[in-house]
This record gives C-alpha cells, sequence and structure tokens, in this order.
C-alpha cells in the first residue's frame, strides 16, 4: 500500500486574505519571516533539501499586468474575474502543499516600448500606430496596410529597410509554424513598471515558502528582445530574423528541472498563450529527450484562464485546444484544490 501521508495538506496561513488577491499592496517581509518561522515549528516542517520526492511548481506571468483588472492585459476569462480567481487558488494551493513543494520557478514577462508586439512599432500610411488587439498577418504588411515605423528604427541600432524586412519576415514565420497572427498589444509588463511586478499576494505566498521551506524562488525573466515576442518560458516565437542570424535562442532549465524533479506543476497565465506555448515547448524538448518525462508534468486547471475580450477575441477554442493535445501526450490535467495524493501518477513517499 502507498503511504502519501507526506502529502498530507496544511492549512491555509491567517495572514492570507483572499480579499486582497486583486490589489497592490506591500509585502511585509519581517512580519511574514517571522510567521513563516513559527509555521515551520508549529507544523514541524522540513527544509526543502531533505524532501525525499521533489515537486517544482512554474508559475507563469503571475504579474499585476495580467492578474489586476485595472492594469492593461488583464486575463479575464470567460468569467470576467479569471485571472483573480486564479491567484487566488494558486496561493492557496502554495499554502496548503508547502511542506511538499520543494521550488517555485517564477516567470517574468519583461518589455519595453519598443517591441515588435507594441503599437509604436508598426504604421499605417497616414503614420498612424495599430490599436492594441490588432491582428496583423503576412498579407497585411505585403499590402503596406501596416509597415514598419521608420522613426524608431535608430533607437533599435537597425535601419529602416532592415525594419520592414524582418516584420514581414517575421508574420510569415508566425503563419509557418502555425502560430498566432502578429498581435499587437497594449503597452505591458513595462520593465521597472507596477505592472511588471508580481501580484502582492502571490509575491507574499512565494516569499512565505521561501523562508519556511528553506528554497530560493528561481526567476526567469523573457520577452525583452525588441524584434520577437517571446510568449514562452522557454525560448522566443522567431529565433533568426530575415538575414537567418540567430536573434535569440531556446534556453533548457525548464527541460533539466523535468529531469532533475519528480513533479513539475504549471500554472499562470494565459492559459491560450504564455502557459501554452511555454508547455507546448516543453513538451517538444521533452519528446527529443525522453517521451516518459511527460508523465512528470502536471497542469493546473483552474490556476490559468485564456485571453478573452468581448466582442474583440476569444481564444478559448485554442487553449482548450492545447490543453487536450497536452493531455494527449500524457501531461495530467488536474484541479488545484484536489490532494496531491490523488493526482494520477504522483510518486510513492515512504516517510521514513
Amino acid at each position: 500500500m502507498k503511504n502519501y501521508s507526506t502529502y498530507n495538506q496544511l492549512p491555509i496561513p491567517s495572514h492570507f486574505d483572499s480579499g486582497m488577491t486583486a490589489r497592490v499592496w506591500k509585502v511585509a517581509y519581517q512580519e511574514i519571516t517571522k510567521q513563516a518561522q513559527e509555521w515551520v515549528q508549529m507544523h514541524q516542517i522540513k527544509p526543502a533539501s531533505e524532501d525525499k520526492v521533489k515537486i517544482a511548481l512554474v508559475a507563469v506571468d503571475v504579474q499585476n499586468s495580467f492578474c489586476l483588472p485595472e492594469f492593461e492585459l488583464f486575463v479575464g476569462g470567460h468569467s470576467g474575474t479569471g485571472a483573480i480567481e486564479d491567484t487566488t487558488r494558486l496561493c492557496e494551493f502554495i499554502y496548503r502543499n508547502l511542506s511538499v513543494i520543494t521550488q517555485i520557478i517564477a516567470t517574468l514577462d519583461t518589455h519595453t516600448a519598443m517591441q515588435i508586439f507594441h503599437p509604436i512599432f508598426l504604421i499605417d500610411e497616414d503614420g498612424r500606430n495599430p490599436p492594441p488587439m490588432t491582428l496583423i498577418s503576412s498579407e497585411d504588411l505585403q499590402s503596406d496596410k501596416w509597415s514598419f515605423n521608420p522613426e524608431i528604427a535608430s533607437s533599435l541600432g537597425i535601419d529602416p529597410d532592415y525594419g520592414q524586412k524582418h516584420v514581414l519576415h517575421y508574420a510569415k514565420q508566425l503563419k509557418h509554424r502555425g502560430k498566432y497572427d502578429l498581435t499587437i498589444w497594449p503597452y505591458h509588463v513595462m520593465q521597472g513598471s507596477i505592472g511588471n511586478a508580481l501580484v502582492a499576494s502571490f509575491e507574499e505566498a512565494l516569499f512565505f515558502h521561501t523562508v519556511a521551506r528553506l528554497s530560493q524562488v528561481d526567476f526567469i525573466v523573457k520577452g525583452d528582445h525588441p524584434l520577437t515576442e517571446s510568449y514562452s518560458a522557454i525560448g522566443p516565437e522567431v529565433l533568426q530574423d530575415v538575414q537567418g542570424v540567430t536573434i535569440a535562442q531556446k534556453q533548457k532549465k525548464l527541460l533539466q528541472k523535468v529531469i532533475e524533479f519528480d513533479v513539475i506543476i504549471i500554472a499562470g497565465q494565459a492559459k491560450s498563450h504564455c502557459v501554452a506555448w511555454t508547455v507546448d515547448d516543453l513538451l517538444d524538448m521533452i519528446l527529443d529527450h525522453d517521451e516518459s518525462l511527460t508523465g512528470k508534468i502536471y497542469l493546473l486547471k483552474d490556476c490559468a484562464s485564456p485571453v478573452v475580450v468581448p466582442g474583440v477575441v476569444d481564444f478559448s477554442e485554442q487553449a482548450d485546444a492545447a490543453y487536450q493535445r497536452f493531455a494527449d501526450s500524457g501531461i495530467h490535467i488536474v484541479k488545484s484544490t484536489d490532494p496531491i495524493s490523488q493526482w494520477p501518477d504522483i510518486p510513492e513517499y515512504a516517510d521514513k
């Protein structure tokens, strides 16, 4: 008989207030340190270095720009409050499973103004920038409906002709690889901004976990290259420019985590974009390395929502199709509210 005693859930600490998930506030680090250390004594929580089964939680882009309604790219999903509910459940999941989550990996989407997916990058024949949520195809660029903005070329260290050729090449590559058309997003997660910061309730949960388990959060910064999108935490959408020169590379950190850890749990925003593409890239790497590793991955289906802008765009169908594809590959789709011990194929943890 399997012994799952180590997977027993903890209560949620009294400092956590689910009503604060949708707000910006300052984490009281010293107070949280004291509470976390008291929590360790109260529940006899061991350091992460002693874990017999190593579990990693990958939290994708749990940042203000995506998770708070007053920010630029709030992921409301169909409920209109999706990312708030997702983040609340994710925080509760961390607290309940604090004693078995070995490490947390948090990705940080990080942008500057002059990037290929922001309005300033393109203009129409009258010099106007495309409005946010405009989808731009290679046909739009070939017909000069939209063109590279030559006035930003010097700031990017390129010449206008190269900029125009690259954006057309870029759109063609997206189409060729079965990706979404080039999407013009509102300016979001701007480097150094409040929007770039982690949601305060989530940051507090990460800090509490760090102190309680003596396990440092591993941050992955992505999305800062001006000439390509980077939905995935593994690598950009397009890796080479129009001249065939490598402009970015995929990184193998998450694949290494899959190899080193027994369980990899993934959640975050948005289900249809950064989460889906991260898992998609990770799955490709796994299939090239060792197909059996797919069984280590668990997606929290109630801690991610698709991009839905009523009357404009709805990526729900694409998100659901991606998750079905992942499930078909052997990845587990689970709920954060279910005990980990009840998830399929969880490794036996002999508590000795």
